[in-house]
């Protein structure tokens, strides 16, 4: 929770992640609110206070996901949003003609986009959603220390390099709207 509040602050494509990772550590739990207090919370051995907080946050979402019907796969809306407004943000900088670094990153990154996409029968999805996805199973299977193809590695670097120009524009219009001409 902690994390997640910083994150979203600095970096929203790392919040992203984060957040996806807290759903299927919620998954894990079985979407049980007093075992993650019990057993998952006390990890970060925090004060009681800090604790109380973070076991009331992982309640919320807990209850978000029963009631999104999320409890076994798929995102939470707020996570789904998320990916929406910087799907539209990516659009909106591919269509102007002053953000050239960040068309030159995205087309660099496409064909790898394209192919994730056919593999992952992600027909449906936007470009940065199959970028988040890409980049989500790469941090599993390294936190699961499983071996990452050099293919599929060459591909997360492109990809992570878009997302992070992305990430910094997000950042840069949340203070100050970027102009699109």
């Amino acid at each position: 929770m902690f994390i997640a509040e910083k994150l979203r602050q600095e970096n929203i494509a790392e919040y992203l992640l984060y957040m996806w990772q807290v759903e299927d550590t919620i998954r894990a739990y079985a979407c049980n609110e007093e075992r993650i207090a019990r057993e998952y919370v006390p990890m970060f051995k925090l004060d009681e206070a800090k604790a109380a907080k973070m076991s009331q946050w992982y309640a919320q979402l807990c209850a978000m996901m029963r009631s999104e019907g999320v409890k076994e796969k798929g995102h939470l809306q707020i996570n789904k949003n998320i990916v929406a407004e910087l799907s539209e943000l990516s659009q909106h900088l591919l269509e102007s003609h002053g953000y050239a670094k960040y068309h030159s990153a995205y087309f660099h990154a496409l064909p790898d986009i394209m192919e994730l996409r056919k593999k992952g029968n992600g027909s449906t999805l936007s470009d940065i959603e199959v970028c988040f996805n890409a980049l989500y199973g790469v941090m599993m299977l390294r936190m699961a220390k499983k071996p990452v193809s050099e293919g599929t590695e060459t591909a997360a670097k492109e990809i992570s390099s878009v997302m992070a120009m992305l990430a910094a524009y997000y950042k840069q219009n949340k203070k100050e709207p970027l102009s699109f001409d």
